[in-house]
């Protein structure tokens, strides 16, 4: 009898376990709610990214052929194509430190190509040619095409994010450093770099400089010759690019 009163009696739980439990459900309903949001968003920023690779893809497309036609126009009423300026070079350090005056060597350090085979994406301008001719016989540099900036990104990309060296392995930290200027993903950021864009300094900055390796089947010869005389050095206009490929 004593056992079926105590059976059939209310078990009231203490007021700080229901405070808890109360507590608890509370917690996971704001951690379900965040996390459905968040998926939403991340949903929505994949469209977005999505819709502007297609429209860089069609972009960069419209250049190739624009320039393929204007190159058969020239040839069919007998002129020269005469393609326009290159506004973006790729300078590599191909020299150490030893027997480099100051002045090439404070030009090397604007740059950021602190160590030997350091690379970085330098703006065309009359100052910055003027500061790659000094760095002749310690550097090498031409135009890169869309597919060597891309390679050299997606492989050899770090981002510089407090004064630290991070891997680019996802679109939020590219996000949260440089989404105020409307670059969110690894695509925005091959563009900026590519066509050079209003923000190219702020892209540029925000990736370390390229820490590539020596060049399958080594250097030619003696590097600190310039390369139409059988070097290295100076500029190599488009064959920047099959250095590249060997480096990255």
């Amino acid at each position: 009898m004593f056992v079926t009163w105590l059976s059939c009696a209310k078990v009231l739980a203490p007021e700080t376990v229901l405070k808890q439990r109360k507590h608890a459900e509370k917690t996971a309903a704001e951690k379900a709610a965040a996390a459905a949001a968040s998926k939403k968003e991340r949903k929505q920023k994949r469209q977005v990214i999505f819709k502007r690779a297609e429209q860089y893809v069609k972009e960069y497309r419209q250049l190739e052929r624009s320039e393929i036609r204007l190159r058969r126009q020239a040839k069919q009423t007998g002129n020269f194509f005469v393609p326009a300026q290159a506004k973006l070079a790729f300078v590599i350090r191909t020299k150490g430190i030893n027997k480099i005056a100051p002045k090439p060597r404070k030009v090397l350090q604007l740059l950021r190509l602190l160590q030997i085979n350091n690379g970085v994406f330098v703006r065309l301008t009359y100052a910055t040619t003027q500061m790659l001719q000094i760095i002749t016989p310690y550097a090498a540099w031409g135009t890169p095409n869309l597919k060597s900036v891309r390679e050299l990104i997606y492989k050899r990309g770090y981002a510089k994010v407090n004064k630290q060296r991070l891997p680019i392995s996802d679109n939020r930290i590219i996000e949260e450093n440089l989404g105020k200027y409307g670059i969110i993903c690894v695509e925005d950021l091959v563009h900026e770099i590519f066509t050079v864009g209003p923000n190219f300094k702020v892209a540029n900055n925000f990736l370390w400089a390229f820490k590539l390796s020596n060049p399958t089947g080594g250097w030619s010869g003696r590097k600190v010759r310039h390369f139409i005389e059988g070097g290295d050095s100076g500029n190599r206009e488009d064959k920047i690019n099959a250095l590249i490929r060997r480096m990255n």
